[in-house]
């Protein structure tokens, strides 16, 4: 009898272990892989969607960065949202080759994504340069985009620059690519870091490749000489909502004059990538953020 019942336990941990295997087979089988989608110029953009829900939640990453500056946002934003993630041309697994790589052609890859997705309502999260890639993907497409978010960017599109100052501050950059990024980016990071984040961050984006970073930049800043960066905003109409670090003041009036409506939520003491050091905190403002670009209260 013993044996018996040995026998039917024994068998039965078999079953279960046959459908658990199934299940989780079943899981995998539906999980959606990374895609590639071609940017307007034909440039192979990598993204990867998680989770479902409108507005939908894109996220583009800032200069010389990639998705994975998003980690800590994907599992908490999935859960009621849509959530897709990306790597511009000429960053982490996408294609390179252009020849200068202009916010517009950003808007274009964030635009080819967007549409591959499969999303009608959309909020374009931006970080530092993203926020001026996001401005130029709402431009073309008025009718999915609902509201844009920048993260640490977008402080004063007024901003003034020159050639020179342009120059000088490209100029590190051009002569010892690794050695620019470091000074560049070392006082962007609080001292209150976790040492291995910061060196991460330092490591990673001194990685970049330098022809694609030093087009990227002075592309970006030519926008505050020709006054572009603030001019676009007069043809998006959604609003705008900047969650920001205090290392630089919020010019709110010069936004405005611009901007359709706009306000900033900061976080004291916060740096510039706030999203990694400070995420929780960071999550918790910009699901209030979302909340007030769709009207539902938190």
């Amino acid at each position: 009898m013993k044996s018996r019942n040995k026998t039917i336990i024994s068998m039965s941990k078999i079953l279960i272990f046959i459908l658990v295997s199934c299940f989780v087979g079943a899981i995998h089988a539906s999980a959606q892989w990374p895609g590639v989608v071609p940017s307007r110029d034909g440039t192979p953009i990598a993204y990867e969607v998680f989770g479902t829900g409108e507005p939908a939640l894109v996220f583009v990453h800032g200069w010389s960065c990639d998705a994975r500056y998003w980690r800590k946002q994907i599992p908490v934003f999935s859960k009621n949202h849509k959530v897709v993630t990306m790597d511009l041309a000429g960053h982490g697994h996408s294609g390179s080759g252009r020849e200068r790589y202009t916010m517009r052609a950003f808007g274009e890859d964030v635009r080819a994504v967007t549409l591959a997705a499969g999303s009608n309502q959309v909020i374009l999260v931006g970080h530092s340069m993203g926020g001026s890639v996001i401005a130029e993907a709402a431009r073309l497409m008025p009718k999915r985009v609902i509201g844009l978010i920048g993260v640490d960017t977008l402080e004063n599109i007024e901003h003034p620059m020159t050639e020179e100052d342009l120059n000088q501050m490209a100029s590190p950059l051009e002569k010892d690519f690794p050695a620019g990024v470091h000074a560049f980016v070392d006082g962007m990071i609080s001292k209150k870091t976790d040492p291995d984040l910061r060196s991460w961050v330092l490591a990673d984006m001194a990685s970049a490749p330098p022809d694609v970073a030093v087009s990227a930049f002075r592309e970006m800043a030519t926008q505050y000489i020709t006054g572009a960066a603030a001019s676009i905003f007069e043809t998006i109409k959604v609003p705008v909502i900047s969650l920001n670090g205090d290392l630089w003041p919020v010019n709110y009036e010069a936004n405005r004059r611009h901007m359709m409506s706009y306000d900033a939520i900061v976080l004291n003491d916060a740096d510039h990538f706030l999203m990694m050091n400070r995420a929780d905190e960071f999550n918790r403002a910009l699901a209030n953020a979302i909340a007030t670009i769709t009207g539902k209260s938190k």
